[in-house]
Parts: C-alpha cells; structure tokens; sequence
C-alpha cells in the first residue's frame, strides 16, 4: 500500500445527510469530489446550498478542496472512495443492497491498484467483503487486499442534530488490513476531533454499527409497550417515567413512533444475517413488530377518544401536526407518521397535515400527501401532535386548542403540553 495522507484523493459517493457533512470536512484539508447521480443535488449544492440543512451556506462555502460533479473520469482522479449511499430495506423487510452494489459497480469502472475503498453505509457483518468486494473485483479486474482494499467506518450522523456533528462524535474505523486499517483511521482521525476507535476487522466494525440502532429500537419498544400497558390502568405514562427516571442508572427513554433511515430500518439488517446463519432473533423482532405498530396504535386510540365525546368519526377532521420523522429537520425517510394518516383515513376521516419544515413536492413524492401551508382556527374535530418542531412548542396550549371545535381530541404523542392540557398522551 502505497497511500498517505499526504497523496490522498478523496472521492465521496453519495451527497445525502451523511455524505455531504462528511465531504465538506475532508474538503476543507483534502482534494475532494463529492460525486452523486442527482443533478438536481448537485446543482443546489454548487450554487452553496444545502437542502437539507445539515450544512450551512457558510460552511460550504468554507469547503475550499470541494468539488461536485457526476463525471465518472473526474472520479478516476481519487484514490480514496467512500461510500455514504442509503441501505434501505424492502416491502418484505429485506435489506436492499441495491444503492450500495451499484456504487460499487461505478466505483469498479475506476479502481486502480492500491486504491481505498471505504464504506460507511450500514450493513449487516459481513456485507463488505461478502457483497461489495466481489462487485468490485468483477468491475475493475483487481483483485482484493494485493490490488485494492477496503475499510469500513460506519456514519453516526443525527439529522438534524447541531451539537452532535461529524466532527465531534468518536469515528469507529476498520481496514481488510493491518496496514490499511491504520491509514483509514489516520485519515479519519486528522478530521474527527472526538477521535477515533479502531475495530479490530471490518465485520466488528459493521456489527458495532448495527447494534446501536438495534439497542435504541428494542428500549424504545420497551417504553411503548409500557405505555399500551400505562394506559389500559389509566395511568400517565409520563409521569411513570419521570418517577422512575429519579433512579441514577434508569434509561430515560420515551413512547413513540420509530421512523428514519436508521433504527426502523437497520435491525432488520442484522435479522437477516441472523436467519441466514440459522437463528430466529426473537427478541430484536418483537421490538420490532411493537415499534412498526404504533401508527395505527395511536389512530385507534384517537377513534376511541373521539367515539367517548360523541365525536362523529367517519367524515370528520382531524389534523396531524408534523410529518418528518423527528423534530426541527426536513427528513421525511421512513416517517412513520404517514401510518396514522393512513389509518385514520380508513376510518372516513379528512386528514390535513401541516408540518413547516417539510417539501411539499417531496412528500407528494414519496406518500401521495400534500401537507396544508397553514392551520385553520376551529374546524377540526381532533388534533394529533405527532412531531415536537419547535414552532409548535411556541404555539402553546390556547392556539393549539383553538384550531379544534368546541368539541374536540387532542392527542398529544410528545408531550408538549402540560398534564391535563390534552385528552390522550402516549
């Protein structure tokens, strides 16, 4: 191997909320290109914007070694490639490696000998050199680990998020070497101030990855199961967890829906090397199977509460307050809000949906909604809270009440009102 920092060439395949924060940090100390197949993305980011706002204007423009193109022969000048590509999972729960395998057919058409390649994507153990390295062999001719190699780093990038930021969250890194597992995390660490952790082999590094996604997602299905429970007792479940948080090592993990492009999706990534190698991991699935169902969850309980008012449900409207999958950010990837609009709407129910911060073409896009531009004060017949945006915190309980008849459910799923101040919490 013959790379150092010194003749690196950095190529970033892949612009989305993991791959542009990332190729701006390289392109403040490196030669980089950011390559991506959108045109549209591309051009939005030359003119010095970031549309999803994990990068501002300014630090783009800091970015001086940055580039942007879709041209694979400028692609061919790099030496180094990471991969920041989505992993996203079928209609059957099934990884879908498809974006990562036709990033590493392009990547093929370029390879050279003693290139990097390096993966971020997340995967199941094994995925790197069981699925991507293959591909790039058969594309480029070289062969793995004499010609090329290959690390594996995975993102822990939180849209949204502007305290935790790429440079400051702790960088797990891993090479196919020895030798190449200390330049990748050399290479890593001259960016990342919160340092770097480096795994002993690619597959530790990929499980590393998935695990904490699947930890998050077993908790959160813990507290929602307990809240079906809290409230089938008529107990507030809010109120349960702030008692039993006053314990030092209780997690304080909260109700809700589990939507994103990481923890309702990347279990089912790790379940399918598990059956694959002849174990049925019951416990990640029945998380899994209560998280999935919390949409329809809360729409059943908004019927309920609305049947108990003497609420006429089929024809009435309700609105749900939020869209994106988490609060003060545009994404909407695997939002599982759309659940409870499309439950509701089984019902008879007109759902309106104001969020904001959303792209209305980019959610008739991807669910058919077109969300309303702003709220109308005392026509709906019951208001969901499914997002805590910053904006509806300010509102407060009087304006948000006022959107509602005199007669009407507010279904508070985040607890942005005071106790007593909704009809439902989750």
């Amino acid at each position: 191997m013959a790379l150092t920092l010194d003749s690196v060439n950095i190529g970033i395949i892949g612009l989305g909320y993991v791959g542009l924060p990332l190729a701006v940090e390289f392109g403040k100390k490196y030669s980089t290109l950011g390559f991506d197949i959108n045109t549209a993305r591309l051009a939005e980011l030359e003119a010095g914007h970031d549309s999803t706002l994990e990068v501002s204007d300014d630090e783009l423009a800091e970015a001086g070694k940055l580039q942007f193109s879709t041209n694979l022969n400028e692609l061919k000048q790099c030496n180094i490639y990471i991969v920041t590509v989505p992993t996203p999972i079928t209609e059957n729960k099934q990884p879908d490696l498809t974006p990562l395998v036709k990033a590493s057919e392009t990547i093929g058409q370029v390879l050279k000998p003693d290139d990097i390649v390096i993966y971020e994507s997340t995967v199941y153990p094994g995925a790197t050199e069981e699925d991507c390295v293959p591909v790039l062999e058969a594309v480029s001719g070289l062969t793995f680990n004499k010609d090329f190699f290959c690390g594996y780093s995975p993102e822990r990038i939180n849209p949204g998020d502007k305290e935790h930021r790429v440079t400051n969250i702790l960088k797990v890194t891993s090479g196919s070497t020895p030798e190449v597992a200390q330049m990748v995390d050399e290479l890593y660490r001259s960016i990342i101030v919160a340092g770097t952790h480096k795994a002993s082999s690619i597959k530790v590094a990929e499980a590393a990855k998935v695990i904490e996604n699947t930890q998050r997602d077993l908790n959160i299905a813990l507290v929602n199961e307990l809240a079906i429970i809290f409230n089938k007792l008529d107990i507030d479940t809010e109120e349960v967890l702030v008692a039993a948080g006053t314990k030092w090592n209780f997690l304080p993990y909260r109700p809700g829906l589990v939507g994103g492009h990481c923890i309702g999706v990347d279990p089912y990534y790790l379940t399918h090397k598990s059956q694959a190698v002849g174990y049925f991991p019951d416990v990640i699935l029945a998380g899994r199977r209560i998280n999935s169902g919390m949409g329809a969850y809360v729409a059943g309980e908004m019927v309920k509460a609305m049947m108990k008012k003497r609420i006429h449900v089929n024809g009435s409207r309700i609105l749900v307050m939020g869209l994106t999958f988490k609060e003060n950010c545009p994404d909407l990837r695997n939002t599982k809000v759309v659940d409870i609009v499309s439950e509701l709407e089984s019902y008879g129910v007109q759902v309106d949906v104001y969020d904001p911060w959303v792209s209305v073409e980019e959610s008739q896009a991807e669910y058919q909604i077109t969300p309303v531009s702003e709220t109308e004060a005392g026509v709906y017949d019951g208001v969901v809270l499914a997002v805590a945006h910053e904006e509806f915190k300010v509102m407060g309980v009087d304006k948000i009440r006022s959107l509602g008849k005199n007669e009407c459910v507010i279904y508070d799923l985040k607890y942005l009102l005071p106790l007593g101040e909704s009809d439902i919490r989750l």
